[in-house]
């Protein structure tokens, strides 16, 4: 950060502030608005004969609660951090970098409902863009990095995120079904169960993939591993379980997504521009 201009490094302090703002006390009151609206249409669907959803009123309400108060913890981090945006210092691109993703990750997550019963404006679109215009601008205000280096980060932390969003997502579809699986509280077969096993990787893919994001900001290999072996646990347990429960292409998408983390993270052009030059967050850290 201290090679980045004190020009960019205002409008970048300026982003965190006012982002921050917007994820404190504007965000949380789209949050319950997306809420009461899929608790509403999800109701409905429930009442024309989907008994098996009932189960997502109760997910839905801890999750885009956990959500909001995770997005709100983060803004507040933000605003807090922006004086030391202001004067450079190096730790606070990753920090940022981290918290931008909260409210990116989150939006997503709540918008796929409105894929399926929700009508109207996906209010969490924008929680999403809101989160995504920090993640990006911080990548392209820094100076001192090579164009190409910024677009690989780009993509690679884009579609790190998108690939946490959707296997979060595979997690809690698996915790929905599950509750109201025939004979519960037994499994009636192996379909069954490994639709939890598969479920229950995904959230712990996830959670490595998003502790890789401050990682690979700083240039550290630690963040290139974080990102590599949960992509590559998501292929080994989304593509077999893909073959055999082929009612949805949910755990191919998934599939998909892992293989686009990989393509930006593995291949030697890229993996050079995320790992080539040295960091100077790890040089501060090692001198403090």
């Amino acid at each position: 950060m201290q090679a980045t201009s004190q020009r960019n490094r205002n409008i970048m302090a300026v982003i965190a502030v006012v982002i921050g703002l917007a994820m404190t006390y504007v965000i949380p009151f789209m949050v319950q608005t997306s809420l009461e609206r899929v608790l509403i249409f999800l109701s409905a669907h429930i009442a024309e004969g989907y008994p098996a959803f009932t189960s997502g009123l109760p997910l839905f309400d801890i999750f885009y609660s956990a959500y909001r108060a995770l997005i709100f913890a983060s803004g507040a981090a933000l605003i807090v951090i922006s004086w030391e945006i202001k004067k450079g210092s190096e730790w606070t691109f990753p920090a940022a970098m981290t918290l931008f993703a909260v409210p990116s990750i989150g939006g997503f997550f709540m918008f796929l409902p409105y894929v399926s019963w929700v009508p109207g404006f996906p209010l969490p679109m924008v929680i999403s863009f809101i989160g995504l215009t920090g993640y990006w601008a911080f990548i392209f205000l820094r100076d001192g990095v090579d164009m190409k280096v910024r677009w690989v980060q780009f993509a690679a932390l884009t579609f790190i995120g998108m690939m946490i969003t959707d296997a979060f997502t595979i997690g809690v579809g698996a915790q929905r079904t599950m509750a109201t699986r025939p004979g519960w509280p037994f499994y009636p077969d192996f379909t069954w169960w490994l639709f939890r096993w598969a479920g229950e990787v995904n959230w712990v893919s996830a959670l490595v993939l998003f502790i890789s994001i401050p990682f690979l900001a700083m240039k550290k290999k630690a963040g290139w591993w974080l990102a590599v072996i949960p992509a590559i646990t998501i292929l080994m347990i989304n593509i077999p379980t893909q073959f055999i429960r082929t009612k949805t292409l949910d755990y191919l998408y998934g599939s998909l997504l892992a293989a686009g983390v990989l393509f930006f993270t593995v291949l030697p052009y890229f993996k050079e521009r995320l790992l080539g030059e040295e960091s100077p967050v790890e040089d501060e850290f090692e001198s403090a």
